[in-house]
């Protein structure tokens, strides 16, 4: 049974703490390859498993250490039906592979306790390439998509489902109407490009309001998430739509998706510039409820993301 899925803690007096890149850390720390950028299949294997617990455990300190909620992202940003095909497993195997890692995650959440809530969400990527934002779905298409995976995680302990690197408003659409018909809590992350905007064009206004109006502002809030804060700080305000924005989790290279894209080697930037860069979107970001890092990003930028933005959420 989830623990919070039905009471979300989300008015805690300072922003919950989430994870960094976890896939870009296996890659470059740990040495593995993950073909299709796949992290669930390390649940496999029992050193796939401890270096996994490894990574999460550094958050869990940090909550442990600083007081602060957590929410533990699954590795499950690649467990869609074409990427798990892509990757030689059966299409029926969407439910099975989904709820291992949510297991794995509450397994985790009982052997390490913190002593503020600890969220399990399931996290959905999009089906297609997010650097390469050219193919899009209807929404219906995105509907009947993205219902198998949303349906895995609402048969488990998972608290909530995040949708993460959102590239066009039809796909983020149909996953929050997916999860509305499931009653399962959603929250939607886009990514933008250098310009601020999302990589099909689209506004994050746009975005935001359009799904805020055709859900009955279903999303419990929206993020940003594999974007360097100066790729978007100056498109936001005091508007409302940008209040809708409630979580950060950006990179930590200034680089474009195109440069990240061709690049050999990790950028993982300056933690502690990225952490004042994080101060700075906190003043606009009123209500800024969770911090996390995406690309490039460790458990030391989310330290200084936390000394950042020791403030209370209005």
């Amino acid at each position: 049974m989830s623990l919070y899925r039905r009471q979300l803690p989300l008015t805690q007096q300072s922003p919950l703490i989430t994870d960094g890149g976890l896939e870009t850390e296996l890659i470059f720390k740990n040495g593995y390859e993950l073909p299709e950028f796949a992290s669930f299949p390390l649940l496999e294997t029992q050193q796939g498993r401890e270096d996994l617990t490894d990574y999460y455990q550094h958050y869990l300190e940090i909550a442990r250490t600083h007081h602060r909620g957590i929410i533990l992202e699954a590795p499950t940003w690649r467990a869609n039906p074409d990427y798990i095909a892509k990757l030689g497993y059966s299409p029926d195997q969407v439910s099975v592979i989904n709820a291992h890692a949510i297991e794995y995650l509450n397994e985790l959440r009982k052997s390490y306790p913190v002593s503020q809530p600890c969220l399990i969400s399931g996290c959905i990527g999009p089906r297609f390439d997010g650097y390469q934002p050219q193919q899009k779905m209807s929404i219906q298409q995105s509907i009947n998509y993205h219902t198998a995976q949303i349906t895995a995680f609402e048969a488990t302990d998972a608290d909530l489902v995040t949708a993460l690197t959102m590239t066009n408003v039809d796909e983020a659409l149909g996953i929050s109407l997916a999860a509305k018909k499931l009653n399962m809590p959603i929250v939607i992350s886009f990514t933008t490009e250098t310009d601020g905007q999302l990589p099909s064009g689209e506004s994050l206004k746009s975005a935001i309001e359009t799904i805020d109006r055709e859900t009955a502002n279903y999303p419990l809030y929206y993020m940003i998430n594999c974007a360097h804060p100066s790729h978007f700080q100056n498109r936001l305000g005091d508007a409302a739509w940008c209040q809708r924005i409630q979580g950060l989790r950006s990179n930590a290279s200034c680089k474009s998706h195109a440069e990240l894209d061709e690049s050999t080697e990790l950028d993982s930037g300056d933690p502690v510039a990225l952490g004042l860069d994080y101060s700075k979107l906190n003043s606009v970001l009123k209500n800024l409820r969770v911090i996390g890092g995406c690309c490039g990003t460790n458990h030391e930028h989310v330290v200084q993301m936390v000394k950042c933005c020791n403030h209370s959420i209005n």
